[in-house]
């Protein structure tokens, strides 16, 4: 079957599912007129819904691998003149960082664009303009870099030459180097009085401990320390092609990619001995902690519930996310409805599943007034409680999976969704038919299954609670559920 009439039934079983679920399920939410229009939610039960299981065969990407090593994963859509690729390097990401250099993955990535023997940072800007493109180099709190772009197809040779260019020769000029540590301070400060940050550089101490995920963000003193040289090594040591993959898809056969490609990228070659790229596998939580960063004078707290969880390729993902659905999705999870509908404690409050290569964790987070900093943490710990001990009910269930399967059928018109779909399934080593299954197992998901997930993930002996606010004010509940740590806006101990 051709690509075209691949995407052509796949089409005809998106409608009918999306047809029939363009809300949450089987209820829609409206706000009340109630003097505001986001004060209550009133579910009227108006949106017609089939229980018929979405049936689709999703089209299967080609693959080749090349002499360097390079995967190529090539997925054809010729119904727009347009391109988008993503270049994953493993073992060029965060993780990667020394010890006592936090972010010199970031660095390095963010520099790549700057400058190379043949291009100035200007002119890089200037050609991208013209071709109308985009084109990104980042390196996170992950294993991996990622260089992304996208164009319409009769740029994509352009902007496929000037990618490899960047990644190949890229020139890291000293003045381009002093530029971005100057911007990089500033943005360091200016994170640092942000108490959601604070938040969440504790709970990820918290949770991963001395595992590189810990590091969600470089240091002042590593900034001031970076220098060319150092960039230079890392990118020399880590951008190997042995273990990437390099997918595409849209308006492009595997034969024009690989003609370009191996024509652009001819001179980067498998390095002598293979490279690693190994994800180690952080210390589980042992116990349950709470933590307390000072901010004097805040007028709202912060807080962030939640303990480590689930590798992506663990079989209960699926349970997870949907349970993760119904407490924390917005705006219709419990968090939401509890704390800011019925409380009035908070403009939001929501939950998040982060499944990596690696153990992740499960979070639940919101900003409070400062005067119900108490309450609204009891709340949040009792709406976990009952995941543990009270099974949700159908509609919350029913509701949630046609909602995720509604929004996967969505996802699936788009074939910059479609080619995430297949690095995911390449990333984690994932059956072949794991997407065309997707559906069937989100819908047999029960509610004993998402129970007993919660019991075994989320126990009370290792949830650990994190809260950014006034100590004035905020402190003195938080002592009557146990003992506090104490820490200042810099993440260092205090009596």
């Amino acid at each position: 079957m051709s690509a075209t009439r691949r995407f052509l039934r796949l089409g005809v079983a998106v409608l009918a599912a999306t047809v029939a679920s363009h809300a949450s399920g089987a209820s829609r939410l409206v706000a009340a007129q109630e003097g505001s229009p986001t004060k209550g939610l009133i579910r009227k039960n108006q949106v017609p819904v089939s229980d018929q299981i979405l049936k689709i065969t999703l089209p299967k990407p080609a693959e080749a691998v090349l002499a360097s090593g390079l995967r190529l994963i090539v997925l054809e859509d010729h119904r727009l003149p347009q391109i988008a690729f993503q270049l994953v390097i493993p073992g060029a990401g965060g993780y990667a960082d020394p010890p006592d250099q936090p972010g010199l993955a970031a660095f390095t990535a963010a520099l790549m664009r700057e400058g190379t023997a043949t291009r100035t940072s200007t002119q890089i800007a200037q050609q991208l303009e013209i071709m109308a493109a985009t084109l990104n180099f980042t390196a996170g709190n992950s294993n991996e870099a990622i260089i992304s772009g996208s164009s319409l197809s009769d740029q994509a040779v352009g902007l496929i030459d000037l990618a490899a260019d960047l990644l190949l020769h890229p020139s890291f000029p000293d003045d381009e180097v002093g530029r971005f540590k100057q911007r990089t301070r500033a943005t360091l400060a200016q994170q640092r009085a942000n108490p959601a940050f604070l938040a969440a550089e504790m709970f990820s101490r918290a949770i991963y401990g001395s595992h590189p995920a810990a590091r969600i963000s470089p240091t002042v003193a590593a900034v001031d320390s970076l220098k060319r040289a150092d960039v230079v090594a890392f990118h020399r040591a880590h951008y190997h092609p042995d273990l990437a993959v390099l997918a595409i898809a849209g308006d492009v056969s595997m034969f024009q990619a690989r003609f370009v490609v191996e024509s652009k990228l001819k001179e980067w070659a498998r390095p002598a001995a293979p490279t690693t790229a190994a994800v180690p596998e952080p210390a589980p939580v042992d116990a349950a902690k709470m933590y307390f960063i000072g901010r004097p004078d805040s007028v709202q707290s912060n807080l962030v519930v939640g303990t480590s969880a689930i590798e992506r390729t663990n079989p209960d993902f699926e349970v997870l996310s949907i349970m993760n659905k119904i407490v924390g999705g917005v705006p219709t999870g419990r968090l939401f409805m509890h704390l800011r509908e019925e409380k009035g404690y908070t403009y939001d409050a929501r939950s998040t599943l982060d499944a990596r290569q690696h153990r992740g964790d499960w979070s639940a987070t919101t900003s409070v007034r400062t005067e119900v900093t108490g309450p609204a943490l009891g709340d949040l710990l009792e709406e976990v409680r009952q995941l543990r001990e009270i099974q949700v009910s159908d509609q919350e269930l029913a509701d949630a999976k046609r909602s995720m399967v509604a929004s996967f059928a969505l996802s699936l018109e788009s074939p910059a969704q479609l080619l995430s779909l297949s690095l995911t399934q390449w990333r984690y080593k994932l059956p072949a038919n794991y997407w065309d299954k997707y559906a069937e197992r989100i819908m047999a998901v029960t509610k004993e299954e998402i129970q007993n997930a919660a019991r075994k993930y989320l126990a009370q002996d290792r949830m650990q609670i994190v809260v950014v606010g006034d100590p004035a004010r905020a402190l003195e509940p938080l002592k009557a559920l146990g003992p506090v740590e104490m820490f200042d806006g810099d993440g260092a101990k205090t009596p």
